[in-house]
C-alpha cells in the first residue's frame, strides 16, 4: 500500500525523479518493512472477529467493526512512517553528495538546523517554505511612486493564516512556516527543489514558489511527504498577466475619482484645478475612457500597449490576491498531508467562506480554487480504497462550505461525489432502478440520519426545493425506524449475481430520478431562434440547463436563455466564420475556432460572473496550421482536445499544448472524450474512427466499417458505447472497449452530420442533410420519432442536462428548441 496514495493522485502527470539511496538505507528500510509485515500479518490473523451473539443489530455492528479496522490499519501505517523517517534522517547527514547539493542549496538555514528537530512529535509537522515573487519598478513605466515589498506582505499574511489555523503546537495539524528562509538570489527552480529533497526527504515539506517573468506570474508548488520515493513539482498558475489585477484597482480608483471630479466642476472649479487635484487618478480616467471608446468600436484592446499609473493601494490588492492563493494551496496540501497520514479530517472547508470573502471574484483565485477542489476529489477517491466509510461525510462537508459562494457549481460537484459514494455504500442495485425511492429507503439505517440532515442543509443553501423534499422523505423513513424494535431494523440490500451498481450521473439526477419524467418519444417545438444571419454550425448547453451557446458562419457566437429563447449576449470583436464551439463542464469557459485566411487558432472566452465582463477573451491557443473543425472538453474541465488536420491536446488552465496526435489522413471532423477522461475518440474524412488513450496519446484501435466520411461521434455517459454518423447515411453503434460493431441504424436518406446522446444514455438524436431530426432508442435501435421542422441541413444538436429538452441548429439559419411532452 502506498503511504502517500492520496497525494500521488492529488498532483498528476509529473515526471518522477529517481530516488538516491545508500546501501545503508536499503538495509535499514528492508529490515523495517520486514518487521512491519510480520506485525500486520499478526494483526490480520487477529482481525477476523466473531459476531457477538448478544449484538443483534448487525448493520450497526458491521459498520463499527469496519471503521475500527480502518483506523487500526491507519495507525500501523503511521508507525511505519515514523520508523522510515528516523532512518532517513540518520542517513541524510552522511551523504557524500552533501557538498555538491549545497551548491544548489536555496535556504539560509543549513541541513543540521532542519533535520531531526521534531523527533519527539508523534505527528511530524509539515514544513512550509515561501519563495516569493519580485516585482520591479521597471515593469511599470507609469509608476506613481516606489513599489512596496510584496514579499513582506505575502509572508506576513500567510504566516498569520497558518499560525491561527495550522500552528506548530497543534496536536492535529502542525505546520512550521519558515518565513524568510528562502534565499532568492540562489534560486535555481527545480535544481533547488531536488537539492532540498535529497537532504530533507525525511521531513514533510511544501514549497510555495512564485516568480514574475516579464509581465507574467507563474505559481508552482513542490511537495514530498514521509516515505515518498520522489517529490512532486506542479505548476498551479502559468503565464498570468498580473498587471490585470493591479490595473483593475487603478481603474476602480479612476471611476471613484470621476464622481468627485464632476462634483468639483459643479462647484465652479476649473478643469485645470480638477486635473491637478486628481493627479494619477485623472490620468487613469482619461486612459480608461479611451479604452472603453475603442472597445465600443470593436477594437481588441488586449493587443494595445495600454498602461495605467499605479500606486501602493493597487499593489495592496495584488498582495491580498496572492495571499489568498497561497493560503488556499498551503491549507489544501496541509489537509491532504494530515488526512492521508494521520486520519485527521480537513480543516480548509470550514475556513473557505472567510478566506474567500474579499478575493473570490479574482480570476487567479478562481483558478487556484478550482485546482484545490479537484485535489480534494482525488484525495477522496484514494481514501475510498483504504478507508471508504468516511468519504461521503468529508465530501459533503466540503460541499457545505462551498454552497455559500457565488459559484455554486463547485458545491454541486461535491454533493454529486458525496451522494455517489453514499449510494455505493448502500449497494443500490440495477433491479431496483425502476423504483428508486423504495430501493433507497429499504437500505436506510439509523446511522444515515446525520448524513441526510447535513445533505438537507446543503440543498437548502443551494435552494433546491425538490431535492429537499426527497431528502425529507428519506428522513421520514428513518423516523419510522426509530419507532420499531431493533430486530426490525431494515437490513442492507444485497447485490444479486450479475447486477451492477446503478449509475448516478449527478447528485441532483439521483434525487430527481425518484420522480417519473416524460419520455422523448413525443416532443414539441417550443422556440425558434432567428438571431443568426448564417448557418448555426455548432451548439452547446450549460450544465445547469439555463443557457445555450451557438456559433455561426455569420462570424458570431451568441448566448441564449434555453427556457425563454431570449438572446442574452453576443461575444464581441470576432471575425471569421465560427467552425465549432465547446463549453467547459462548469460552463465558465467557451472554446471556439474560426475560419479565416490567417493561421487557425482557438479562442477561450470567460462566461463566468467574476470581475471580467461576460464574454471576455481569456487566451488564444495557437499551434494548428489549418482549420479546426472539432473541439472537446474533458469531464474535469482540465483538458481540451482540438481537431483539424491533426489532433492537439491542451492543458486548459495554462494553455500549454501537451501532445499532438497524427493518424488521420484527412480532416478530423469530430471528437468525443469519455466521462472518465481516459479515452478520446476521433473521426474524419478518411472514413475511419480512431480510439486513443487521452493521457498517453497511444492509438488503441481504428474502426473502418463506414464507407464514407465519418462526420460525427458521441459516447454514452457510462463510457460503454460509441455512436458514429457518416456520409454513407448510416449510424453505427460500437462497443467502446472492444471496438466491436453492435448494430447499424438506417433511416436517413442523406449524410448524418450531427449526433447527441441524452444524459440517460438511452436516447439518441441525429441530424442529417435530409433536413430531418430522428430520435432513436439506443438499447433497441428502434426509431422513435422523426422531426421535420428545419428547411435545410441539421448541422448541430445538444441536450439539456435533464434530458427533457434539446436544441438543433441548421443551414436554414435557425435554432429550434424542442421539449418532451
Amino acid at each position: 500500500m502506498e503511504l502517500e496514495l492520496g497525494l500521488q493522485l492529488l498532483v498528476q502527470g509529473l515526471p518522477a525523479i529517481a530516488e538516491i539511496f545508500t546501501a545503508l538505507q536499503e538495509e535499514r528500510l528492508a529490515r523495517i518493512k520486514h518487521e512491519q509485515a510480520k506485525e500486520i500479518q499478526l494483526f490480520n490473523s487477529n482481525g477476523h472477529r466473531a459476531v457477538p451473539q448478544e449484538n443483534l443489530d448487525l448493520p450497526r455492528w458491521g459498520y463499527e467493526q469496519d471503521k475500527s479496522l480502518q483506523q487500526q490499519l491507519a495507525a500501523y501505517n503511521r508507525e511505519t512512517q515514523l520508523k522510515l523517517a528516523s532512518s532517513q534522517r540518520e542517513t541524510a547527514l552522511q551523504l557524500p553528495e552533501v557538498h555538491k547539493i549545497l551548491d544548489y542549496w536555496p535556504l539560509r538555514l543549513f541541513p543540521s538546523q532542519l533535520l531531526g528537530s521534531h523527533e519527539s512529535h508523534s505527528i511530524i509537522p509539515l514544513r512550509i517554505f515561501l519563495s516569493p515573487p519580485k516585482v520591479q519598478s521597471a515593469q511599470f513605466s507609469q509608476v506613481a511612486q516606489a513599489l512596496p515589498e510584496i514579499e513582506q506582505s505575502l509572508a506576513q499574511g500567510l504566516g498569520e493564516f497558518l499560525s491561527q489555523n495550522y500552528p506548530l503546537i497543534s496536536h492535529e495539524r502542525p505546520t512550521e512556516f519558515l518565513a524568510g528562509a528562502w534565499e532568492s538570489q540562489h534560486f535555481h527552480r527545480e535544481a533547488s527543489i531536488k537539492a532540498l529533497f535529497e537532504t530533507l526527504k525525511s521531513e514533510p515539506t511544501l514549497i510555495l514558489e512564485s516568480e514574475i517573468v516579464g509581465n507574467y506570474l507563474n505559481f508552482r508548488i513542490a511537495y514530498w511527504g514521509v516515505g515518498q520515493k520522489s517529490y512532486y513539482y506542479q505548476t498551479i498558475i502559468s503565464q498570468l498577466d498580473y498587471r490585470q489585477i493591479v490595473y483593475a484597482s487603478a481603474k476602480e480608483r479612476a471611476l471613484k475619482w470621476k464622481a468627485i471630479a464632476n462634483q468639483l466642476l459643479a462647484c465652479g472649479e476649473s478643469p485645470e484645478e480638477v486635473k491637478r487635484l486628481g493627479g494619477d487618478k485623472f490620468f487613469n480616467l482619461e486612459v480608461l475612457e479611451k479604452e472603453e471608446k475603442w472597445k465600443r468600436y470593436g477594437i481588441d484592446t488586449s493587443d494595445l500597449a495600454i498602461e495605467y499609473k499605479v500606486d501602493n493601494k493597487d499593489f495592496e490588492d495584488l498582495s491580498q490576491v496572492l495571499i489568498t492563493c497561497h493560503c488556499l494551496v498551503a491549507a489544501w496540501v496541509a489537509d491532504a498531508h494530515h488526512l492521508v497520514n494521520y486520519d485527521v479530517p480537513p480543516l480548509l472547508p470550514n475556513l473557505l467562506p472567510r478566506l474567500l470573502e474579499n478575493a473570490s471574484d479574482h480570476q487567479l483565485v478562481k483558478e487556484v480554487m478550482q485546482t484545490t477542489i479537484l485535489g480534494y476529489k482525488d484525495i477522496f477517491k484514494a481514501l475510498e480504497i483504504e478507508r471508504p466509510l468516511g468519504v461521503p461525510v468529508l465530501a459533503l462537508k466540503l460541499a457545505q462550505s462551498l454552497a455559500s459562494l457565488p459559484d455554486q457549481s463547485w458545491a454541486k460537484e461535491q454533493v454529486d461525489y458525496s451522494l455517489k459514494a453514499w449510494l455505493r455504500q448502500h449497494q443500490l442495485t440495477q433491479s431496483r432502478a425502476a423504483n428508486s425511492s423504495e430501493a433507497i429507503q429499504q437500505t436506510l439505517t439509523l446511522e444515515d440520519q446525520k448524513y441526510l440532515e447535513n445533505l438537507k442543509a446543503c440543498f437548502t443553501t443551494l435552494g433546491d426545493e425538490q431535492a429537499i423534499a426527497q431528502v425529507n422523505g428519506m428522513l421520514g423513513a428513518i423516523e419510522d425506524l426509530n419507532l420499531k424494535p431493533t430486530l426490525e431494523t431494515v437490513p442492507l440490500v444485497q447485490l444479486e449475481d450479475g447486477e451492477n451498481l446503478i449509475p448516478v450521473d449527478s447528485c441532483l439526477s439521483a434525487i430527481e430520478d425518484l420522480n417519473p419524467k416524460p419520455k422523448l418519444e413525443k416532443v414539441s417545438l417550443i422556440h425558434t431562434l432567428t438571431g443568426h444571419s448564417g448557418k448555426a454550425a455548432s451548439l452547446a448547453v450549460s450544465f445547469d440547463g439555463q443557457m445555450i451557446a451557438s456559433g455561426s458562419n455569420d462570424n458570431t457566437i451568441k448566448l441564449w436563455h434555453l427556457g425563454s429563447g431570449e438572446l442574452l449576449h453576443t461575444l464581441p470583436g470576432e471575425s471569421g466564420r465560427v467552425l465549432t464551439i465547446a463549453l467547459s463542464p462548469n460552463a465558465q469557459i467557451l472554446a471556439s475556432s474560426h475560419k479565416t485566411t490567417d493561421r487557425s487558432c482557438i479562442k477561450l472566452w470567460d462566461l463566468g460572473t467574476g470581475e471580467q465582463p461576460q464574454g471576455t477573451l481569456l487566451h488564444t491557443l495557437t499551434g494548428h496550421h489549418k482549420w479546426i473543425y472539432s473541439l472537446a472538453f474533458s469531464s474535469d474541465g482540465q483538458t481540451l482536445a482540438s481537431g483539424g488536420n491533426k489532433i492537439k491536446i491542451w492543458r486548459l488552465h495554462t494553455g500549454e499544448p501537451l501532445r499532438t496526435l497524427a493518424g488521420h489522413k484527412n480532416w478530423v471532423y469530430s471528437l468525443a472524450i469519455s466521462s472518465d477522461g481516459e479515452t478520446l475518440v476521433s473521426s474524419g474524412g478518411d472514413k475511419t474512427i480512431k480510439i486513443w488513450n487521452l493521457h498517453s496519446g497511444e492509438l488503441l484501435r481504428t474502426l473502418s466499417e463506414h464507407s464514407d466520411w465519418v462526420r460525427t461521434v458521441a459516447i454514452t455517459p457510462d463510457g460503454q458505447t460509441l455512436v458514429s454518423g457518416s456520409d454513407d447515411h448510416t449510424i453505427k453503434l460500437w462497443d467502446l472497449g472492444t471496438g466491436k460493431l453492435i448494430r447499424t441504424l438506417t433511416g436517413h436518406s442523406d449524410w448524418v452530420v450531427s449526433l447527441a446522446i441524452g444524459p440517460d444514455g438511452k436516447t439518441l438524436i441525429s441530424g442529417s442533410r435530409d433536413n430531418t431530426i430522428k430520435l432513436w432508442h439506443l438499447g433497441t435501435g428502434k426509431l422513435l420519432h422523426t422531426l421535420t421542422g428545419h428547411k435545410n441541413w441539421v448541422y448541430s444538436l445538444a441536450f439539456s442536462p435533464d434530458g427533457q429538452t434539446f436544441a438543433s441548429g441548421s443551414e436554414d439559419k435557425t435554432i429550434k428548441i424542442w421539449r418532451a411532452v
